[in-house]
């Protein structure tokens, strides 16, 4: 009876299986290098751009998540002024080395950058730009539409390219997945749901490694549960964003 929705469902959870089955690797290398950073007195930031930037949103100020998360998040990336606008800056060299002095990323560091295409200059400089500092780099990307285009970074390369740790988020080119049958549209794009999912893994993995490691573990917690918002303004008051 509900065709489209039956596919919808088989084409997320098979996305989630997907990344299961072959990322689980990198995404516990990924938490080990977080989990590390934190220990020896070093940053997490997380950054993306376009719908990409929910990534940071994912990891930062929600209940359940590293309360030492540093997003690297500015309105002109995002969708919330035009989504053209967001298009054409994240096309441009020289504004990811703006933002990486702006927050002072520095050797120790680990920066998270999501895009799926990988290709655009705001991901790529960021990761180079981070990588000149000593900083190490996890990336997250759609590994078969960036393996199908150009650099559009005057180095050439694409984000994979100049990422310490690759996650893939097993999605198709164009991101997309599903065909409307009789149309020429395609919808689902699988990227939120397997960005979100792969941000989970990684919050709850950095939090086992930390308690590995002998490391405090401190997440946020609802700001609507009683005592919430004090425990938080704490955290908030502990790891400020930029000093």
């Amino acid at each position: 009876m509900y065709t489209m929705l039956e596919t919808i469902f088989k084409t997320g959870k098979g996305i989630v299986d997907q990344i299961q089955a072959t990322q689980m690797d990198n995404l516990h290398n990924a938490s080990m290098l977080i989990a590390e950073a934190h220990k020896n007195g070093h940053k997490f930031f997380v950054s993306g751009s376009g719908h990409s930037h929910t990534v940071a949103e994912e990891l930062y100020g929600r209940a359940g998540t590293l309360a030492f998360t540093v997003p690297i998040l500015t309105q002109e990336l995002t969708l919330i002024d035009h989504p053209t606008k967001s298009t054409m800056l994240e096309r441009l060299d020289g504004y990811a080395k703006i933002l990486v002095d702006l927050y002072n990323v520095s050797e120790g560091d680990v920066v998270l950058i999501a895009s799926n295409s990988g290709r655009n200059a705001y991901p790529i400089e960021m990761a180079i730009e981070a990588k000149k500092r000593g900083a190490k780099v996890i990336c997250i990307t759609n590994m078969k539409h960036s393996s199908s285009v150009t650099s559009r970074h005057s180095s050439g390369k694409k984000l994979y390219e100049v990422s310490d740790v690759v996650i893939d988020n097993c999605g198709e080119v164009g991101d997309a997945a599903t065909p409307v049958e009789g149309t020429s549209a395609v919808v689902f794009p699988t990227s939120s749901i397997a960005n979100a999912f792969i941000t989970a893994c990684i919050n709850a993995e950095v939090c086992e490694c930390l308690k590995a490691l002998g490391c405090d573990v401190e997440v946020f917690v609802s700001a609507n549960m009683d005592g919430g918002y004090e425990k938080n303004e704490a955290y908030f008051k502990k790891y400020a964003r930029l000093f």
